[in-house]
C-alpha cells in the first residue's frame, strides 16, 4: 500500500491583497497526476483545507473540483479539519462523499470510535486503519480531563490531547488487533521550526505536545498545522508534510513537499519526500534606496507565474523625499509583468520611523492637534528656515481647506 500525506492547502489564501489561488490550483493539478503515477491508495489532508471558517463560493469549488476529479480513481481519501475550517462545512457532505471513497471529520467526534476509518484491501478485509483525528478545540478536551476547573489551562488542554490519543489508540489496538494504524492530527508540538503564516493555537501554543503521547500502536503520524515539513522529537514516522505553497515571504526559501509512506509485511517505510515544484518566486530585497531599486532592475525571475517582492530601504538618516521615492517605485511596478511588489518598508537609522515615535510614551497622538504633529515632524528634518517657512504656510493652508470640507 502507498500513502500520501499532505496538509495545509489554505484554500483561500490571500497574501498581503494578492490571491493565491492559481498557485493552489496548479498543486491540485500536480497532485491529481501524482496520485495517479504513484498508484497511491490512500491520500490523507491533515487539516486547514480552506484559509477562512467561511470560505468564498469560488474558493468551495476549488476543493469539491478536486475531489470531484476523484470520483473513479483507485485512492481513497480522509480529511480532517483544522483550526482555520469550519467543521458544519467541512461535515455538511460527509454522507455523499462516502459514497465515493472520501471520508471527513471535520471535528473531534462524542463517540471516539467514529473517528476511526478502515482502509480495505481488494479483497475487502482492513488492511490499515486511521484514526483520523481532527484540531482539538477546547471544548473537546476540556470534556476529556477529570476536575479540569482546577487546573491550569495548557495542562488542561496537553492532558486533553494526550487522552484524545489514548482513547482512539485503545480502539485500534483492542478493536484492530494486529492491523497497522496510522495517527492523522492537527496540533501544535514542542520544538518545531515555525514561519510567520500560521496562526497560535490552545493560548499561544503554551499547550505544546511531547511526541510520546502518541501509543505505540501507531507506526506513523501524519500532522498538519506547521507549514514547514519537520520530523518530531527526533522520529522519522511522526511528520509534518507542511503546506505545499508558500504562505508567507517567511517560506520564501522553504522546499515545499508532500510525503509518500508505503506498507508492506504490516511495516510503514521511511517517509520518501516528493518536492512540490515551484510556480511562484517570494523574494525580498534589502539596503539603500538605490541598492533596491538596482536589484529589481537586474531582477528577471523565470517561473509560470508572476513572483511577489517585499522590499526593505534602509538608510542612515530620515528623509521624507526618501519616503516619497520608496512610494513611486512601488507604483513604478504594480503593473510589471514580470513581479509585484507587495510589501515595502522604510527603516531609519537615526531619525523617527513614524510619527509617533516622536511624542513621549503614554501621549496618543490622535488627541493632538494637527499643527502639533506637523511642527514635531518638521522638527526632524534637516531642512533651510526658507523651506521651512514655505512647508508651514502650505501645511495651514492645507489644513483649512480640510477643516472647511468637514
Amino acid at each position: 500500500m502507498k500513502i500520501l500525506q499532505t496538509a495545509d492547502w489554505h484554500i483561500g489564501k490571500v497574501l498581503h491583497k494578492q490571491s493565491l489561488q492559481d498557485e493552489m490550483n496548479l498543486f491540485l493539478d500536480w497532485l491529481l497526476t501524482l496520485l495517479k503515477t504513484e498508484e497511491i491508495d490512500l491520500l490523507l489532508v491533515s487539516g486547514d483545507i480552506f484559509d477562512v471558517a467561511n470560505p468564498a463560493v469560488k474558493d468551495r469549488k476549488v476543493y469539491y473540483n478536486f475531489l470531484s476529479k476523484l470520483i473513479g480513481s483507485k485512492t481513497q481519501v480522509i480529511i480532517t479539519g483544522g483550526n482555520h475550517d469550519s467543521i458544519a462545512l467541512l461535515d455538511a457532505p460527509q454522507e455523499i462523499l462516502e459514497h465515493i471513497n472520501i471520508s471527513v471529520i471535520g471535528g473531534a467526534r462524542e463517540d471516539v470510535e467514529k473517528e476511526i476509518i478502515e482502509v480495505k484491501g481488494q479483497d475487502g478485509k482492513v488492511e490499515l486503519v486511521v484514526a483520523a483525528v481532527p484540531f482539538l478545540r477546547d471544548k473537546d478536551l476540556r470534556s476529556s480531563v477529570d476536575n479540569s476547573e482546577g487546573k491550569d489551562r495548557s495542562d488542561v488542554l496537553k492532558e486533553g490531547i494526550t487522552n484524545h490519543y489514548a482513547e482512539v489508540g485503545k480502539v485500534c489496538s483492542e478493536k484492530y488487533i494486529g492491523i497497522p494504524a496510522i495517527a492523522m492530527g492537527h496540533l501544535y508540538a514542542k520544538g518545531v521550526s515555525t514561519s510567520d503564516s500560521e496562526r497560535d493555537i490552545h493560548i499561544g501554543n503554551a499547550a505544546a505536545i511531547e511526541s510520546n503521547i502518541f501509543p505505540p500502536v501507531f507506526g506513523y503520524v501524519a500532522l498538519g498545522h506547521i507549514h514547514r515539513p519537520q520530523m518530531i522529537g527526533g522520529s522519522e514516522m511522526i511528520r509534518y508534510s507542511g503546506s505545499p505553497i508558500a504562505l508567507s515571504f517567511s517560506e520564501k526559501t522553504d522546499n515545499k513537499c508532500v510525503l509518500i509512506v508505503g506498507l508492506e509485511d504490516g511495516k510503514f517505510s521511511i517517509p520518501r519526500v516528493v518536492d512540490v515544484p515551484k510556480k511562484r518566486a517570494l523574494s525580498k530585497f534589502s539596503g539603500t534606496f538605490d541598492e533596491v531599486r538596482s536589484k529589481l532592475e537586474n531582477y528577471n525571475p523565470e517561473y509560470d507565474l508572476i513572483s511577489f517582492v517585499e522590499i526593505e530601504v534602509m538608510e542612515n538618516d530620515f528623509s521624507s523625499t526618501t519616503l516619497a521615492n520608496v512610494e513611486d517605485l512601488v507604483t513604478e511596478y504594480a503593473s510589471y509583468e514580470r513581479f509585484h511588489i507587495l510589501k515595502s518598508r522604510t527603516q531609519f537609522k537615526n531619525g523617527a520611523n513614524d510619527t509617533s515615535d516622536l511624542f513621549d510614551q503614554g501621549v496618543n497622538i490622535e488627541d493632538l492637534q494637527p499643527s502639533e504633529v506637523f511642527e514635531k515632524r518638521l522638527m526632524t528634518e534637516q531642512i533651510d528656515d526658507e523651506k521651512r517657512s514655505f512647508l508651514e504656510i502650505a501645511f495651514q493652508e492645507i489644513l483649512e481647506e480640510v477643516l472647511q470640507k468637514d
